[in-house]
């Protein structure tokens, strides 16, 4: 029976896990480049518009990945790529994709329903949804920092101008992604036609409710403030350097493992040593099987060795 123990809370630095929504045209893009710019040195942006994203890259530096297709199973072997490369803030341009896009959630269900016969949702939701948690898993577990933007499905509505006229004036509504999405990441920006950030969600209290039109560096210096707040931890590269220790023990190993699970990194995307998209709970495991291999062959050639000698 697993003993069950509470322990005295502490706050460790984090990486940010920001999601950007709002009408096309709104900045989207634009607001998670400056971002990115700020709270990390390296920045990636996997692209789902097109290489729209590259009209920045004279106002901004950062490494691009183009996709044409948005199954789950894509992001997560962007994002362990990116990962081993080793960018410390990560934009996904846009998340939406992999939710209504070519080959994203969506089409997952159309496609199990139709194989289950009858078109049956309910069998396509049953086998898409952990291809969709698997995803997001992998996502908060990006060892750098993530920034999502997601498009907004809009709306139009009359206003009254300077004049008192009637004009219309489009406004942005839920993410294009599936509801509740929002719930996974720390900080939620809504941004408008005129470029102005509501922040409609934040787990750091001196973000809550603020509202910035055109955000700009000092934004993100706030962010940078909070993340930095607390102890040090340990990373997901630092986990996968123990795990591949030619030295650790299968016992090593398992206490690795058990550490990884309490900080809900098991489902991080690495590369394995042969450059192959693995789990970190993966490859630890495999790591973990070599090691007690190990042991097993030491003790044949020990008990060789010893039927020799007799």
């Amino acid at each position: 029976m697993t003993t069950l123990s509470f322990s005295r809370a502490s706050k460790e630095q984090a990486k940010a896990r920001i999601a950007l929504t709002g009408p096309t045209g709104s900045g989207k893009t634009y607001t998670a480049l400056i971002v990115a710019g700020e709270i990390g040195q390296r920045v990636a942006l996997i692209d789902t518009e097109r290489g729209s994203a590259s009209k920045y890259a004279d106002e901004f530096t950062f490494d691009t990945l183009q996709l044409t297709r948005f199954e789950p199973s894509a992001l997560i072997d962007a994002l362990a790529v990116a990962a081993h490369a080793g960018y410390d803030a990560l934009i996904v341009d846009s998340f939406s994709h992999f939710w209504s896009g070519t080959g994203g959630i969506l089409e997952q269900v159309d496609h199990a329903a139709k194989r289950a016969g009858g078109g049956n949702s309910f069998a396509g939701w049953k086998e898409a949804r952990p291809m969709e948690r698997a995803m997001i898993d992998a996502l908060l577990a990006y060892p750098g920092h993530v920034i999502v933007t997601m498009r907004a499905k809009t709306e139009y509505v009359v206003d009254s101008d300077e004049r008192g006229r009637k004009v219309p004036r489009k406004v942005g509504l839920k993410p294009d992604q599936r509801d509740g999405i929002e719930y996974e990441f720390d900080i939620v920006g809504e941004l408008d036609q005129e470029n102005t950030l509501v922040v409609a969600k934040s787990r750091a209290k001196s973000l809550s409710g603020m509202v910035i039109h055109e955000p700009d560096g000092r934004f993100a210096g706030l962010v940078l403030e909070w993340l930095d707040a607390g102890r040090p931890a340990p990373t997901v590269a630092d986990y996968v350097a123990a795990a591949a220790d030619p030295e650790a023990g299968y016992d090593q190993l398992r206490n690795l493992y058990e550490e990884v699970a309490r900080r809900h990194l098991l489902e991080a995307a690495v590369l394995d040593p042969d450059g192959r998209p693995i789990t970190l709970a993966k490859l630890i495991v495999q790591q973990g099987n070599k090691a007690k291999n190990r042991v097993v062959r030491a003790a044949d050639t020990d008990q060789d060795r010893w039927r020799e000698a007799a």
